[in-house]
């Protein structure tokens, strides 16, 4: 089963590389780290569980318990890895902070080179909007300052664009210079 875009699928490849578990022990960790990011309740953790167990992309083991019912614990077999890296170096161009998150996350399971290549190119993507956004600033509102009514929340919301830019260029800077130290201490 290939997947496009990102899905939960892909969230809980991340997680199950980083370490196997069990269903309930993989809604934990959702609501601890990943769920910062990419939410899903514990049903739908379970249906996409058995949906990727029945595509061959987790392995499962089942445990006996006494006095309880066995516990499945999920691993990541042989085609969830192979799926998981195709989706880390697929180009994502409408990528959101969630996906870039997830894929910054699993970037260590695939290629750290190709990941990097992705987050230059939304940094790229990124400060080239928040250049027109500042020309547009320059532009239709040169003495904000002045403004009332409608100009001003136009200005507002304009000024809202230009802070989300700011945020997403600086973060992606932050890893960038992350991965590209994290890829000296490799060597």
């Amino acid at each position: 089963m290939t997947l496009s875009g990102m899905a939960l699928e892909h969230a809980i490849l991340v997680s199950l590389s980083e370490r196997s578990g069990t269903g309930y022990e993989l809604a934990r960790r959702f609501e601890r780290s990943i769920g910062l990011f990419w939410s899903a309740s514990h049903q739908q953790i379970y249906r996409v569980l058995k949906r990727m167990e029945e595509a061959g992309q987790v392995a499962v083991n089942v445990v006996a318990q006494d006095g309880r019912p066995d516990k499945k614990v999920y691993t990541v077999s042989a085609p969830g890895r192979a799926e998981l890296r195709r989706w880390l170096a697929e180009p994502s161009p409408q990528a959101g902070v969630q996906e870039l998150a997830v894929k910054l996350r699993g970037a260590l399971f695939g290629d750290p080179a190709a990941a990097a290549a992705e987050m230059a190119r939304h940094r790229d993507a990124h400060a080239e909007r928040l250049e027109l956004y500042r020309q547009i600033e320059k532009r239709d509102f040169p003495a904000p300052d002045r403004l009332r009514g409608r100009p001003l929340h136009q200005y507002l919301v304009l000024r809202g664009g230009i802070r989300m830019e700011e945020g997403q260029v600086e973060w992606l800077e932050e890893i960038l210079a992350a991965l590209h130290d994290d890829g000296k201490d490799a060597r």
